[in-house]
């Protein structure tokens, strides 16, 4: 056995450390027709509803602790801090605004930018006053064009206040949309040519006695938040969180995932708050008083950057992040030992979602872990939907096999057979919306006759006779297609495969396509990952063919164990360019839409099933 091998069975035999997960305590219902209905015998522990009351609570608990922090470039780029008084005061002036100008409050409150102390604040602060927000991405604003996303939300719920911290990026959209009355609040008034309200005029609101009195006089049906689902397949659906279902989800998190080992330490997030998962993450770190650090970097070509270097500098006990971010950071760590040691030396656990996590990532992660302290650390998912408002499933069993966990407490998973081996994932519990915004026919086709929200997912037991064993992954019903064989392409399973395959040369491949002949793949390849197997950089690699061949080698030895058609990758293509935000390729949350990228790069795929083939493809 070499030392590569002896490290192997290393990291594989060591213990996990300590993350304070809620136990296994799996109900499972068995149904005449097949279908299996999951709950967790834990209940779901006592919250207050009221999230505006809850926080006062923990702000005035913590006072002068760090609630927020984020790099001011004006200060040489430094952390510029807030603490839960001054955060506390920020929320409640913008609560005393909306309470004192009814006028503007007929709708909802919009909001547009970048994370910040002042996002937070209209977050927090509108929700205080009974105004629901409606977050949505910056990229609406970006895409030039007729703004069809933008004005299709804006159509939607017609706000009457839209806030946009910095307009000078987004200032042309601004100024070219129809919003009715709506008032725009913005820091830079200077970059519109429409009237605004500076922002610095709502936060010098002196707050009074009525805050707290609006606080008390919530209701938890209220409309907390209007949230936007990625829209991949055609323009976003609105989705509004009442109170209570965003209190639920966030008691969930918390009891699920140790409190003490997690959400009251110190975090470090990148996850844009108009997505489920970055808001989740906020809501849950203030609300057990902790301190979120504002990560400006993202996992993308030129902006990774940012993030590893507020790693080097933060130690964190919870980590969160997409698959992709891992992969990236995978790399970054395997290059530098003085991140390794920051990252490692007080990490309890890490999170994943958005997408399946590749095991080879994963791995690799888990084996520089045990390199550096002499155990795994916790890698877990958040499996859910902008519909359930965050994750409602999660893998709380010390494991290093990789899937969508079993249900937290409150909810209902049921798993309604499909084929032999794959089950449909619906779920009902408090966390679920009640239903789409003004689309009575979406929200029918979205719940079966039991009340059950439909995911769109596929799902694999470990053990059909003991569930408790863990859900796994098996794919996108829209993501299954079928070749022109005839035989079907199940994404998720073949997506692992083709990453495992191309290990470490690739970091994130797109399948192609339907009704095609074979199954053909796009792939970005991995800097450090070629670095680490050709000893070469990207440009060279390509240029010279080393890359081509190396992939060609992985293919061969995948193939010759796949089995048929649709296990077969037959052509490969290395693409050169970053996936797009702006054409839809990668949504904020740094998830690859397949669809897209097939659509916007035609050329590509068309050239994996040219005769001959068309240039720079790897025929397997």
């Amino acid at each position: 056995m070499d030392a590569s091998d002896q490290m192997s069975e290393q990291w594989r035999t060591a213990g996990f450390r300590d993350a304070g997960l809620m136990p296994v305590d799996l109900d499972v219902r068995r149904e005449a027709d097949g279908a299996m209905v999951m709950r967790s015998r834990v209940a779901l522990a006592a919250h207050d509803w009221n999230l505006p009351r809850a926080f006062a609570g923990v702000a005035a608990r913590r006072g002068a602790e760090t609630a927020l922090a984020r790099r001011d470039p004006a200060q040489g780029g430094a952390w510029s801090t807030l603490d839960y008084d001054g955060l506390k005061r920020r929320m409640d002036a913008v609560t005393q605004w909306l309470l004192d100008h009814p006028q503007h409050t007929g709708g909802p409150l919009m909001l547009m930018g970048a994370n910040s102390p002042a996002m937070a604040a209209f977050l927090f602060g509108a929700m205080a006053a009974g105004v629901p927000t409606a977050p949505v991405s910056a990229h609406y604003a970006l895409l030039g064009g007729d703004l069809g996303r933008l004005n299709h939300v804006i159509r939607s719920l017609k706000p009457s206040i839209l806030l946009v911290e910095d307009a000078r990026m987004v200032a042309g959209a601004i100024d070219a949309l129809d919003l009715g009355d709506a008032i725009v609040i913005t820091a830079t008034p200077e970059a519109l040519t429409r009237p605004s309200l500076p922002l610095s005029e709502v936060m010098a609101t002196r707050p009074g006695p009525d805050v707290a009195a609006s606080i008390e006089g919530l209701q938890p049906d209220q409309v907390a938040q209007f949230m936007m689902t990625s829209g991949s397949t055609g323009l976003p659906k609105v989705v509004p969180l009442s109170l209570k279902s965003v209190a639920a989800n966030t008691a969930q998190a918390a009891q699920v995932i140790g409190e003490g080992y997690a959400w009251s330490g110190q975090m470090l997030g990148w996850m844009p708050w108009n997505h489920v998962a970055g808001a989740a993450v906020l809501r849950a770190v203030l609300l057990a008083g902790g301190a979120f650090y504002i990560d400006d970097g993202k996992p993308m070509p030129g902006l990774f950057e940012e993030s590893i270097r507020n790693l080097r500098e933060l130690p964190v006990r919870y980590y969160v992040n997409v698959p992709t971010g891992y992969a990236m950071l995978a790399d970054a760590l395997e290059a530098d030992a003085e991140l390794r040691r920051t990252f490692f030396s007080d990490l309890r656990v890490m999170v994943f979602g958005g997408a399946a996590l590749s095991q080879s990532v994963s791995d690799r992660i888990q084996a520089m872990a045990v390199q550096e302290t002499g155990h795994r650390i916790m890698l877990t998912s958040a499996y859910g939907a902008t519909e359930t408002t965050a994750g409602f499933m999660v893998v709380h069993q010390y494991t290093d096999r990789l899937g969508l966990g079993l249900p937290v407490p409150g909810v209902e998973v049921k798993l309604v057979p499909h084929d032999a081996d794959k089950f449909e994932v619906r779920v009902r519990g408090p966390n679920v919306m009640a239903g789409y915004h003004d689309d009575a026919a979406r929200t029918a086709e979205a719940f079966d006759a039991d009340g059950y929200y439909r995911m769109g997912d596929l799902a694999t037991l470990a053990d059909r006779d003991d569930p408790a064993q863990g859900v796994f992954f098996a794919g996108r019903l829209a993501d299954q297609f079928k070749l022109s064989t005839g035989s079907w392409v199940f994404g998720a399973q073949m997506r692992e495969a083709a990453l495992q395959a191309l290990a470490p040369l690739a970091a994130e491949v797109v399948l192609c396509d339907d009704n095609r002949p074979w199954l053909g793949v796009l792939a970005w390849p991995s800097a450090a990952g070629i670095k680490a197997a050709l000893d070469m950089e990207v440009v060279e690699a390509l240029t010279s063919g080393a890359l081509a061949q190396a992939a060609r080698e992985r293919l061969a030895a995948h193939n010759a164990l796949a089995h048929g058609a649709s296990g077969r990758i037959a052509r490969l293509a290395f693409l050169t360019t970053p996936p797009d935000p702006n054409a839809h390729e990668v949504s904020d949350k740094a998830t690859i839409n397949r669809r897209a990228v097939i659509d916007n790069r035609k050329a590509q795929v068309d050239a994996l099933y040219t005769e001959p083939p068309g240039p720079g493809v790897v025929v397997a």
